[in-house]
């Protein structure tokens, strides 16, 4: 039998959201997705290795703006997400529907390595992006992983777009499954359509425009 871990489902949530892309730059609070992104998902969707956090964002983002598409981007627990602050900063005033994913802890005490997990995470990784992203989570279960990762797409994605911010527990990213985990309702989770405007208010305006005179002065 297959052995399976958390970091397979995150996986699974991520394909099933369509992102064909993810750059990043390695970091070891999210080492359990990264060898699933390889090994488990075949590099699909395709990795984007870069040499800096801001960089990375500054890719998606732009990747969102030339194809009104969402792409993913992972950061290295608070340290990595600290360097790519600026980054998903412009995203939000831009308006890119940028989904960004980092490591965290692990938030289990008794699972953390002497110090470097200690200094490198926080009891609430959103609160470094929270003025500035759309939304924030961190999922507490596995179980709980693919409805965080599925609502951030359609959140980032919803009109006004801009960028959502998922962490994921390096502890349940590397926990060995004992049962299937299925993927919410994607047709559920679906990004809305946009809001229109009021047709009451449309018919007024056009009356007041069909009304209007020009004025001499």
């Amino acid at each position: 039998m297959t052995r399976r871990f958390g970091s397979d489902v995150m996986v699974d949530a991520i394909k099933a959201c369509g992102f064909p892309y993810v750059s990043l730059n390695p970091g070891s609070s999210y080492r359990g997705l990264h060898d699933s992104l390889v090994n488990y998902g075949g590099n699909d969707p395709e990795i984007i290795t870069c040499n800096h956090e801001k960089l990375a964002v500054g890719i998606a983002h732009g990747y969102a703006k030339a194809t009104g598409r969402p792409m993913a981007v992972i950061l290295h627990d608070i340290v990595g997400l600290l360097q790519g602050t600026m980054g998903i900063y412009y995203a939000y005033i831009d308006r890119a529907p940028v989904v960004v994913f980092g490591g965290a802890g692990p938030m289990a005490y008794d699972r953390r390595r002497p110090n470097i997990d200690w200094i490198h995470t926080a009891n609430v990784q959103g609160n470094v992006v929270r003025d500035y992203t759309k939304w924030d989570d961190q999922p507490a279960s596995v179980a709980s992983v693919p409805e965080s990762i599925m609502r951030a797409y359609r959140i980032a994605t919803a009109a006004p777009q801009g960028p959502v911010y998922v962490a994921l527990d390096a502890g349940l990213q590397e926990d060995e499954l004992t049962e299937d985990v299925p993927l919410p309702n994607w047709d559920r989770l679906r990004t809305p359509e946009r809001i229109g405007p009021d047709p009451a208010a449309l018919r007024r305006l056009a009356e007041l425009l069909v009304a209007a005179e020009r004025s001499r002065d």
